[in-house]
């Protein structure tokens, strides 16, 4: 109960980093996306200002007159301007539409002022309000009756001007825009990300939930196999550990009168402490094998003259229990690179098994071949199988198939796992195909190291 907390509260943690990780970096590209889109429409806006403006100017400037007083010649040149101090009457025609039909009249107003500084004239559809005296500035932002508006400003000169010492400038074209449309647009942007954050981060929190339990999942394993470890641990220990201390308690029983007794348990004694040495013997060297991560002293290794030398040393424990060991190694040598003490313990584990779990008259039959770059020793028997459930597990520390047979063969349950654990050490795997009351097939396969190695 208090390990499924612990791993829940550990879960819950990290959905929160994540989501706060994932948070901070979508409210910043969201931030960087917003300001980039809005930059980017106000320099598209002013570039079109900037033109519109620059045409204007490029037209109006060879007409301008150089007298103080250009009312009739601003008014022949741009029917459609409003005159400071005169009536202003709004009708456009076919030359007014061309001259300041540039742009939308209804977004554009256009206002002229002379060389101090003074309105001259403006388009009638300028703001109501607008300040009569001339800002030099060439960029501003105005408001106005809670309406925002950006205006440009360029200077004109006439075309009798430019040879004039003093003061060749003639005066100011100003050209102005509202900024309704641009406001709407970044309040538009704005609404999307106000409603879209809000449904991502939904999203951001139900994925980090997912993937926290994705992540969690192989460690809650680990821990669970760390934790059956410790159990089947403790209790492959407790037996021999009880045996040893029931029989020197029935030893110091044992009168000295009786000394053939006490050799007997002396005996027992001895096996158990064999049996409590060799366990913890194969722990230690489970963990110094998981615990090396590199091929660091490996050496060129003869798989035929391995597989010979166990043929040959467990021949004699197949005609005792009255089972054909069978051979077929290949003429051409096959190498790998490796630890050929480890190498020899991982065949003979599997080659053991296949012995003790064959009855009378079986056969276990080994064979080495190459296939491709892969070196592979098969060990095959007749014996009694493996459930198809049992083969996902028989490389687990401790696991049995049936506790009862290995008990009576003094087995620990380290064998198959050892030789799982040498062969991925070795960057090999060793796989099992297996059918109850037919036999089981064991498959170790290496990288091919040639058949000469220098």
């Amino acid at each position: 109960m208090k390990t499924s907390q612990l791993f829940r509260h550990s879960r819950l943690r990290l959905a929160v980093w994540y989501t706060l990780v994932m948070g901070v970096i979508l409210s910043l590209s969201g931030l960087g996306i917003y300001r980039s889109l809005v930059q980017s429409n106000w320099k598209a806006m002013e570039r079109e200002i900037e033109s519109i403006a620059g045409t204007l100017h490029d037209s109006l400037e060879p007409m301008l007159p150089p007298s103080e007083n250009p009312t009739t010649v601003l008014k022949r040149i741009l029917p459609e301007l409003c005159l400071v101090g005169q009536p202003c009457h709004s009708n456009p025609s076919l030359i007014e539409r061309h001259t300041t039909g540039i742009s939308d009249r209804n977004t554009y107003y256009l206002r002229l002022f002379n060389h101090q500084g003074k309105l001259l004239a403006f388009s009638p559809n300028q703001p109501d309000n607008l300040s009569q005296t001339l800002n030099p500035e060439p960029w501003q932002t105005i408001t106005n009756n809670g309406i925002r508006y950006h205006q440009f400003t360029i200077i004109l000169h006439s075309s009798d001007t430019h040879d004039l010492a003093v003061n060749s400038s003639w005066g100011y074209l100003q050209l102005g825009r509202t900024l309704q449309p641009f406001d709407a647009e970044v309040q538009r942007i704005q609404i999307i990300l106000m409603l879209g954050f809000p449904l991502v981060l939904t999203s951001v929190i139900l994925s980090s939930w997912f993937l926290s339990g994705l992540a969690m999942q192989p460690i809650y394993k680990s821990y669970q196999q760390q934790k059956q470890f410790t159990a089947n641990a403790a209790h492959e220990l407790r037996s021999p550990l009880a045996s040893l201390l029931a029989t020197i308690e029935a030893i110091l029983r044992i009168p000295p009168s009786q000394p053939q007794d006490l050799t007997k348990m002396l005996h027992t004694l001895e096996r158990q402490g064999r049996r409590l040495s060799h366990l913890v013997t194969d722990l230690l060297f489970l963990t110094s094998l998981e615990g090396q991560s590199s091929s660091k002293g490996f050496q060129s290794c003869c798989l035929n003259d391995l597989v010979s030398d166990l043929i040959e040393e467990f021949s004699e424990l197949a005609t005792v229990a009255k089972i054909d060991l069978i051979e077929q190694i290949p003429d051409e040598e096959i190498y790998v690179l490796g630890d050929e003490s480890q190498l020899y313990r991982l065949v003979s584990n599997v080659i053991a098994n296949g012995i003790q779990y064959t009855p009378k008259k079986g056969q276990v039959f080994v064979s080495l071949k190459t296939k491709e770059d892969t070196a592979l020793i098969k060990i095959k028997d007749t014996g009694i199988g493996i459930p198809q459930e049992a083969q996902k597990r028989i490389f687990e520390r401790f696991y049995r198939v049936d506790s009862d047979r290995n008990r009576k063969t003094g087995g620990t349950g380290l064998g198959l796992a050892i030789a799982q654990a040498i062969a991925h050490h070795h960057q090999g795997d060793i796989t099992v195909k297996s059918q109850v009351e037919k036999g089981s097939l064991f498959i170790i396969s290496l990288p091919y190291r040639g058949s000469i190695i220098t």
